[in-house]
Order: structure tokens, then sequence, then C-alpha cells
């Protein structure tokens, strides 16, 4: 079901959500730190947009001597996503994680590790602290990833 709302999408999806919901991520990212914290965004699809409703924060599966610079969601993870959206009559729009100490652009680790057509929601944490978010998408070759439009409203 998601693959197929996901293709009606096509690559140039917009990620909105609230505020509050943004910072609810930077919250878990500056909570985590030194490591990477990760999570679920919860939402529905749109007219081409991704709205996040909520997030699922998780626990960063990596080994913990890697956990500094690599997140992991596990596929229990993955299936306890899909059953909370499913509850909340949701769909799993993307992923979001931190980079501790580093800028809010995908990796290589991340490129390698991504799954098409997901936004991935990424908070650059410096110190402890939350300073940037950014959306993006993998590309379909997956050779790299675009920069997403992310929209913020208010309550």
């Amino acid at each position: 079901m998601i693959n197929e709302q996901l293709k009606r999408v096509g690559n140039g999806m917009k990620l909105t959500l609230e505020q509050d919901t943004l910072r609810l991520v930077q919250l878990h990212g500056e909570q985590a730190y030194p490591n990477e914290g990760a999570g679920f965004l919860l939402g529905r699809f749109q007219d081409g947009i991704a709205l996040v409703d909520t997030i699922l924060p998780l626990t960063n599966s990596r080994e913990a001597e890697a956990q500094r610079n690599r997140y992991l969601l596990t596929e229990r993870d993955y299936l306890h996503g899909e059953q909370q959206a499913a509850e909340r009559g949701l769909d799993v729009v993307g992923v979001f994680h931190s980079h501790p100490d580093h800028p809010a652009y995908p990796s290589e680790f991340d490129r390698a590790h991504a799954l098409p057509n997901f936004s991935y929601l990424i908070t650059s944490v410096h110190v402890g602290k939350a300073l940037e978010s950014r959306s993006w998408r993998l590309r379909d070759d997956r050779s790299a990833f675009t920069e997403e439009k992310l929209e913020l409203t208010s309550v």
C-alpha cells in the first residue's frame, strides 16, 4: 500500500510538518547526542505532498561504538512503525535522524542504506544543540539525494 502511494507522489515531493513536530524531531536529536537519534515520520500523502502528523522516535539499534555516526532501524522497528501508523490511519512517510557535530546533509552511508520514495529529515546537532533540519529524497537511480522543500506550519 505505501509503495503504491509513494510512486504516485513522484520526485518533486514536499515535506510539510508543524513547527512543534519539527521541534520534537530536534529534541530527539539533542537527547541522543553525542550519538545519532532516529525514528519515523508518520503522516499521509495529499496532492504530491507528504504531510507529517506525528513522529515515532526509536532507539538507535546500531552497536554502541558506532552510534556516534550511524543509526540503525531494524526490521522490527519498521514493523512497529507500520503498525503504529496503521492504528492512527496514517502511513510511514519517511525517516528522521540526527547528525552529531555534522551538517544536515546525507552521508554516503545514508545514501547506501536509504529506501526509495521516503523523505529523510536530517537534523544537525552541534555540541548538543539542534541547529538546522533539512529534508532529502533518494533519486530514482540511487546515485544521490535531492533536497526537497521543507514547509513548516503553525498550529
